[in-house]
């Protein structure tokens, strides 16, 4: 059972900062009942892919709709008919749908691994963690007091609620001043006139998703051999149809 000091809201910030971290936690409640249809369409074109093969469909499928996103915005802010105002609010928005992207490939990375985080303050811990690259593993891995690799796999799921408090207290003000400050600059750089927004969004957007891959690595480590468990391989694929019960298959002339 959670417990009900997990489940607030981040006590890192009440000041200028907050809405970025209300916007995560927005994120995290939108996205996380998406990992496992998100997982399956990973698994679309080989539904027999080992939990490897899986990972690296799921980076791929992020860094391509990642760059995707603030390239489409940063062309339609640019078009001539789109004043600045309009142009800043269509980044704005785009910048929430990043992090909502962000934050699904984290969670079903941390899926495929195994690792399930039923409370919300462990899967903010992931994501700020997986956003923040190596700043963020340090700070994990210096308030719990522990050392070693794959911080996501060993202390996300370990780690007491209290300490769990303490860590995401600074990641969540490292998250406004460095991921909000970076993805400000990107805002900005979207409503560049003569189509350069475009360049720079989708250039920066892939940036971003590249250093998130790297980091998301760093925290889990290889993928597991097979699938951690058995309800994984009855996940059918959007769009493919179950194949048929052998004994209740028809039977040809």
């Amino acid at each position: 059972m959670p417990s009900d000091a997990l489940d607030g809201p981040v006590p890192a910030s009440s000041g200028r900062g907050q809405p970025i971290l209300d916007l995560l936690d927005k994120a995290i409640g939108l996205q996380t009942p998406l990992v496992r249809k998100n997982i399956a369409r990973a698994r679309q074109r080989n539904p027999d892919a080992t939990p490897a093969e899986v990972i690296r469909t799921l980076e791929r499928m992020y860094v391509s709709a990642l760059a995707g996103t603030g390239a489409a915005v940063g062309g339609a802010a640019a078009a001539p008919a789109v004043g600045t105002g309009i142009a800043l609010a269509l980044s704005a928005g785009e910048f929430f749908s990043s992090l909502e992207l962000s934050t699904l490939f984290a969670l079903s990375v941390a899926e495929v691994h195994g690792i399930r985080l039923d409370e919300i303050e462990r899967r903010r811990t992931l994501v700020m963690g997986i956003l923040l690259g190596e700043s963020g593993s340090t700070t994990i891995g210096k308030i719990a007091e522990r050392t070693g690799q794959h911080w996501g796999r060993q202390l996300v799921g370990k780690v007491p609620a209290a300490t769990l408090l303490r860590i995401n207290k600074v990641l969540g003000k490292n998250f406004i001043t460095k991921y909000g400050t970076k993805q400000g600059i990107i805002v900005l750089g979207r409503v560049a006139p003569f189509g350069i927004g475009a360049v720079i969004g989708g250039g920066a957007n892939a940036t971003v998703a590249a250093l998130a891959v790297r980091a998301a690595r760093r925290a889990f480590g290889p993928a597991p051999e097979s699938w951690p468990e058995a309800e994984f391989l009855d996940v059918t694929p959007p769009g493919v149809a179950p194949e048929p019960n052998s004994a209740s298959a028809p039977q040809a002339d």
